[in-house]
């Protein structure tokens, strides 16, 4: 990834079918074009299916949403991190709530992703877990506290403490990783108060899928970040 300090917006597709098939090379190139048009670095997370079709159409990072912590060989129905990597994908989440794995996992996953060349956004639920991923050294930590994901109510509003907080304590452990954070985030104003928590990104999903012109709300995300670096 580009330098760390760099605010980064994350958007995860999930399984939504607003962002499956060629709806998502078709949303991957219009988040494209508004992050060019903002200089705001952006990248896409779509379904394991769609990672090769977006990835020949776009130049922003395409994140895997989950590898397994397995080598390549006998893992029937597992994803492996060389076959992300071999259809164009730069990087992986890895322990996002709705697809959790035990800390030994998590390491493993990372040291797969690591060899296989790609990033990693380790998601936690608590400040306790993220300092704990982030000893694991993952190119990024993703503080996403479960209860708020998907409901509209942005976690550097309602869980301001939850940030500073994994701010905190990430930093005890490990200086140079990038932290984002999630759940709830919809608006500009969001990503600007997470920003100025500490975060140095989001990660997002359904306030952009689901939004009626994801677009708009890309743009308001990204004024939120032009907004911190004034």
């Amino acid at each position: 990834m580009a330098n760390s300090s760099e605010p980064f917006l994350l958007i995860n597709f999930k399984t939504y079918l607003e962002a499956t098939g060629k709806r998502a090379v078709e949303l991957s190139r219009r988040i494209e074009q508004v992050a060019l048009s903002y200089n705001v670095k952006v990248g896409v997370a779509p379904q394991f299916c769609d990672i090769a079709q977006v990835t020949a159409h776009v130049q922003i990072p395409v994140f895997a949403q989950h590898i397994d912590p397995v080598s390549p060989g006998a893992h029937t129905g597992h994803v492996i991190a060389e076959s992300v990597k071999a259809v164009g994908g730069s990087g992986t989440l890895i322990n996002h709530s709705e697809r959790t794995l035990q800390l030994i996992d998590i390491e493993k996953a990372v040291t797969c992703a690591r060899e296989a060349g790609l990033s990693t956004v380790v998601c936690a639920g608590t400040t306790t877990s993220a300092a704990a991923v982030a000893v694991i050294r993952p190119e990024m930590v993703a503080i996403e506290p479960p209860e708020l994901i998907g409901s509209g109510r942005a976690v550097s509003k309602e869980r301001p403490e939850i940030i500073s907080d994994s701010v905190r304590k990430i930093r005890a452990v490990n200086p140079d990783v990038r932290i984002l954070c999630g759940a709830g985030i919809t608006t500009g104003d969001d990503v600007y108060a997470a920003l100025r928590l500490g975060a140095q990104g989001v990660l997002v999903a359904s306030g952009v899928i689901k939004a009626r012109n994801p677009e708009d709300v890309l743009v308001d995300f990204c004024k939120g970040v032009r907004k911190y670096n004034l």
